[in-house]
C-alpha cells in the first residue's frame, strides 16, 4: 500500500510528541525506580531503556502481523474493484487526523482511546507484578505489557496495517512505525522534564502535526 513503511516511521517520528506526552510519565517512573548505580552508568541506564523499547515494539509487531494476515485480501473480497482505492483513502484520512490532533485541531481524536481501556485493565496489573525492573528481562516483559497502552496514534497505524496485505508487511509496517517513536521516547528516559516540556510547545505539535498531512495529501495525490 502506498502510503508505506516511510509513512509508518513519519506516523512515528512526527506522533512521538503525543508518545511523549502519554508515555513520559511512564518512562520517568521505571527510569528512576531503577537502582541508584544503574542510574548512574550511562551504558546500563541506555540498556533498560533499549530492553523497554524493545518489549513496545514487539508488541507492536505482533499486532501488526495480526492485523494485517486479518486484514489480507478483506476489502479485495467486498470490492475487487475499488478496494485498494478504500484502503488509501482511509488509510490517508487517518494519517490526516492524526497530523489535526497533533496539530491541536482535532481533540475529539483522542476519544479513540477509551476502546483499549477493558484490555489495558487486564494487562496492567501484570505490569505492576514486574515492578521494580531489575533485570532485561523484566524490562522487555515490562515493555510488552506497556506496548498494549490505549493510544490512538497506535490504533490509527493498526488499522493502516489492516491493509497492508499479508501479516509479514502488517509486522514490518508497526516495526517502522515503532522504530520511529524511539528517539523520542528513549530521550524522554533520558531527559524526562526537558522533553516533556518540549513535547508540549504547541508551535512544534502544529509543525509535526501539518507536516504529517502534507505527507498524507501528497501521497494520495501521488497514487491516486
Amino acid at each position: 500500500m502506498e502510503i508505506g513503511y516511510l509513512g509508518a516511521f513519519l506516523m512515528g517520528l512526527f506522533g512521538a510528541l503525543h508518545c511523549v506526552g502519554m508515555c513520559g510519565s511512564i518512562m520517568g517512573v521505571l527510569t528512576f525506580s531503577l537502582p541508584m548505580e544503574t542510574r548512574k552508568s550511562p551504558a546500563q541506564l541506555m540498556g533498560y531503556l533499549s530492553y523497554y523499547s524493545l518489549g513496545r515494539i514487539l508488541s507492536y509487531t505482533l499486532a501488526g502481523a495480526v492485523a494485517g494476515g486479518f486484514g489480507a485480501g478483506l476489502l479485495f473480497q467486498i470490492s475487487p474493484q475499488y478496494g485498494h482505492s478504500i484502503l488509501l483513502l482511509t488509510a490517508t484520512l487517518l494519517m490526516i487526523a492524526v497530523g489535526l490532533y497533533l496539530a491541536g485541531w482535532f481533540p475529539a481524536f483522542a476519544r479513540i482511546e477509551k476502546a483499549g481501556a477493558p484490555i489495558w485493565k487486564k494487562l496492567e496489573p501484570l505490569g505492576r507484578k514486574l515492578l521494580p525492573v531489575s533485570s532485561p528481562l523484566q524490562a522487555v516483559l515490562y515493555g510488552m505489557i506497556w506496548g498494549w497502552l490505549p493510544c490512538g496514534l497506535v490504533y490509527s497505524a493498526l488499522f493502516i496495517a489492516l491493509g497492508q496485505g499479508s501479516m509479514l508487511q502488517g509486522g514490518v509496517f508497526m516495526l517502522l512505525f515503532g522504530l520511529g517513536t524511539l528517539p523520542a521516547i528513549m530521550a524522554t528516559g533520558i531527559f524526562a522534564d526537558q522533553i516533556l516540556r518540549f513535547s508540549r510547545n504547541p508551535q512544534l505539535r502544529m509543525f509535526a502535526g501539518v507536516l504529517l498531512i502534507l505527507f498524507a495529501l501528497t501521497g494520495l495525490i501521488l497514487n491516486w
